[in-house]
């Protein structure tokens, strides 16, 4: 398909939009959610880093509402960006992890693992057919990893999305993104901006739905060569040393600029809703979260909680910081609120808006947070239940300050009071039997609900010794 014809298209389907939504189209905010791709809780300086430069995005979580208890749904990338499209937790989807449940050694697996999907399926009615459904125009630039094409799932168009979860290379040949270089060497995280760029040029005054995922910083890590020199004799800090990693980040730093430069010069900021977050825990082996334990593929906080803000100029409460427990979950309910849209009837979300706490008209009631994994995820490491899974089969719920893992395979209990023991490092399951009871009833009770999956089949492959 040439330019000229994309171009074309995609002015068409602008026209089809104002034709479909409603007279009050005008009135809506622009919609920018940004999720980047295993970004951990602490590698953005409005988290604390003082290893990673991210000056934009700092000054850009200055002007809006901080959370500091934000987690994704999963501990990995397909199943956490799955629940944020669909609204709902794994065990309705049943996308618990990528690609085959079956991964890692089979003689080292005791269960036999519940099977995965790799897709999401149509019938889900995703964030994005809501919004195109109410007029918006819709883009997906970057990493989509749900199916072969996110335009078949409420997308107008799309920048590079496929069921693919990373590139080949961040250079040209890029592997599994379909994009053509315009230059030798061209990074891909540029490209894909470039993209972008032209998509809000040609909105106009529509309203727009741009979910910006761009494949950064999922490995494989390609240094941005002209930044490596400033961070080689770079103090490492709390862990964080990565050199090259810490280029991909002031890469995308700088590539968000050129965004919010856009939108500033063409008044569109100020009616733009931005919604900023990662999928998942940064890698273990490449960035460190302490004092969180572990990291992506992990149940410890290190895999789940991430750096997240909401801002909108002058409608969310500014230089603020929440405390609240809140999942990406909620970002379904919360975008339709903000843009005035109802939740489609039939329709189930198990997220809460969060609109109480960006505007401070009131606050959520407290709420138990769910993740359910009956598969198993290799890669274990120093900080991990053991050094072979980063988690086996398991359920975990979140309540108030404190924090229940229950592994399927040998119906282990941890136990953590997360406000006094961040790091999760004191199991208190032997010692808290009243609070310990009261979450395994309430998990329990939740996985009855869902009709949650639980592995019980022995393995007859298992090696014991």
């Amino acid at each position: 398909m040439t330019d000229i014809y994309k171009f074309l298209q995609f002015i068409f389907l602008i026209f089809l939009a104002a034709c479909n939504g409603n007279e009050n189209m005008g009135d809506r905010p622009n919609i920018l959610l940004i999720i980047i791709d295993d970004l951990g809780w602490k590698d953005v300086g409005f988290m604390g880093s003082k290893f990673y430069e991210t000056p934009v995005i700092d000054k850009l979580a200055e002007g809006g509402v901080i959370f500091t208890q934000a987690y994704a749904s999963a501990s990995n990338c397909a199943p956490s960006r799955a629940c944020m499209m669909s609204g709902q937790w794994t065990p309705r989807h049943g996308i618990y992890t990528v690609g085959s449940s079956e991964r890692g050694s089979s003689s080292e697996r005791k269960l036999i693992p519940v099977q995965n999907n790799t897709i999401l399926a149509d019938s889900c009615y995703t964030l994005a057919e809501a919004l195109h459904d109410a007029g918006y125009v819709t883009c997906h630039a970057g990493k989509w990893h749900l199916g072969i094409d996110p335009c078949s799932q409420g997308f107008d168009v799309n920048i590079g999305g496929s069921e693919a979860g990373n590139p080949g290379s961040y250079y040209p040949p890029y592997g599994n993104v379909n994009l053509e270089a315009p230059a030798e060497g061209y990074y891909l995280t540029n490209l894909i901006m470039d993209k972008v760029l032209e998509f809000v040029e040609n909105t106009d005054n529509h309203p727009f739905f741009l979910y910006y995922s761009p494949y950064a910083v999922h490995t494989p890590i390609n240094p941005v060569k002209s930044l490596i020199p400033k961070y080689k004799n770079k103090e490492e800090w709390n862990g964080q040393k990565n050199i090259e990693y810490a280029t991909m980040i002031e890469n995308l730093d700088t590539q968000l600029g050129r965004l919010l430069d856009l939108l500033e010069e063409k008044g569109k900021l100020s009616k733009t809703i931005i919604i900023f977050s990662s999928d998942n825990g940064g890698v273990y082996r490449i960035t460190k979260q302490w004092p969180l334990r572990a990291g992506k593929g992990s149940y410890y906080e290190g895999g789940i909680r991430e750096p997240m803000f909401i801002y909108w100029e002058g409608k969310v409460r500014e230089e603020t910081k929440n405390e609240t427990p809140v999942s990406n979950l909620d970002f379904y309910p919360t975008i339709l609120e903000l843009a005035g849209i109802n939740i489609p009837e039939g329709k189930i979300l198990d997220g809460k808006s969060l609109v109480p706490l960006i505007t401070g008209s009131g606050s959520l009631s407290e709420r138990p947070l769910f993740w359910h994994f009956p598969v198993y995820i290799e890669g274990g490491n120093m900080e991990t239940q053991d050094s072979i899974f980063r988690t086996r089969p398991g359920s975990v719920i979140r309540y108030g300050d404190w924090k229940l893992i229950e592994y399927f395979e040998n119906g282990d209990l941890e136990l953590y009071n997360l406000v006094e023991d961040t790091g999760e490092q004191i199991n208190l399951a032997g010692k808290e039997s009243i609070k310990l009871n009261e979450l395994h009833e309430i998990l329990n009770g939740w996985r009855k609900t869902l009709n949650a999956p639980v592995p019980t089949k022995y393995n007859p492959e298992y090696n014991e010794n």
